[in-house]
């Protein structure tokens, strides 16, 4: 048997330890590493939390808030619709913040929109008349570029309408669009396989051939939501409207020519209206904005989600 070098035997033990020291600092590095991210998301979702409450605060001016004569200002952009900003949601909340300040003299709608959802500009239509006659206050709408179809809706429940000479005004009609695939389909040689409990459940299918019945089943709502269209219009402008074989047909005009068919009243701005017909030179504007603590908290939300979803797909996996 040989001996036992003394010497290896030490370089050995300097080796092992030398190795548990690194993984002792690796081990420390390492729960220093998670501390921090710990502590960073922590006030993440603090300062999360914090900017969303704030929001809440500062999304529309309270209505004891102001005092002293001024114009109060509502602001319709964009398309109309449920998941727009331009919602009844926001804009009857709006709304019925200006109304209750008792420093508002009167209400501007300031309109820039195409239209959208009949749904939404009744409900804001239907708000705008209840709440002039609750608090006696005269309400005015602007017309900007656009002023068509819903957001004409919405319009004709002011008591005069402003526009400029080249705004687009009208558009009093109602659309259902989509599209037919099924000469396509058959090029293909793709076949539509759909099974419905209902007879009509399909209707409108855009990968079915046409369906006559469900064609004039459809074309019979969207007459009776015209029809309804064309009841408020004329009940919002009375006999200032000047009708003609066009005026319901879906046609829009100029603001100029608008004011000649009794589809507004005046040219017109907003400062115009506030300085010359309220006679409140001060605008407050209330329109429930989203703003910088809004879009940051969304879209922290949305990266936060879509980062857990990804990390839950990887890590269900089958080998």
């Amino acid at each position: 048997m040989s001996a036992v070098d003394p010497s290896s035997s030490d370089n050995l033990s300097t080796a092992s330890h030398a190795l548990l020291n690194q993984f002792a600092q690796a081990y420390l590095a390492q729960q220093q590493r998670e501390k921090r991210w710990r502590w960073f998301w922590r006030i993440v979702w603090i300062g999360v939390a914090v900017s969303m409450i704030w929001a809440t605060l500062q999304t529309v001016p309270s209505a004891k808030s102001q005092s002293s004569p001024h114009t109060a200002l509502v602001e319709i952009r964009g398309e109309i619709a449920a998941d727009t900003e331009a919602n009844a949601d926001n804009l009857l909340a709006a709304l019925r913040s200006a109304f209750e300040d008792e420093g508002a003299q009167a209400v501007v709608l300031r309109i820039n929109s195409p239209g959208g959802s009949p749904v939404q500009a009744g409900l804001v239509n239907d708000e705008v008349r209840r709440l002039k006659a609750l608090h006696k206050k005269k309400v005015y709408a602007v017309c900007e570029e656009m002023c068509a179809s819903a957001a004409y809706y919405i319009a004709v429940s002011a008591d005069q309408i402003f526009v400029d000479k080249a705004s687009m005004v009208g558009s009093i009609g109602v659309l259902m669009d989509g599209f037919g695939f099924t000469g396509v389909m058959e090029k293909v040689g793709v076949e539509r396989r759909l099974m419905t409990a209902g007879a009509n459940k399909g209707m409108l299918d855009p990968f079915s051939p046409r369906n006559p019945r469900h064609e004039e089943f459809a074309q019979a709502m969207l007459d009776q939501i015209h029809q309804q269209f064309i009841a408020v219009v004329k009940e919002g402008r009375g006999n200032r409207l000047k009708e003609t074989p066009e005026t319901f047909s879906g046609l829009f005009w100029n603001g100029q020519k608008a004011v000649e068919l009794g589809l507004a009243d005046k040219l017109g701005s907003l400062d115009e209206i506030a300085r010359d017909v309220v006679k409140a030179e001060d605008i407050i504007d209330y329109t429930q904005k989203e703003n910088l603590a809004e879009r940051l908290a969304k879209r922290f939300g949305a990266a936060f989600g879509a980062g857990a979803v990804q990390s839950m797909r990887s890590s269900i996996s089958i080998h």
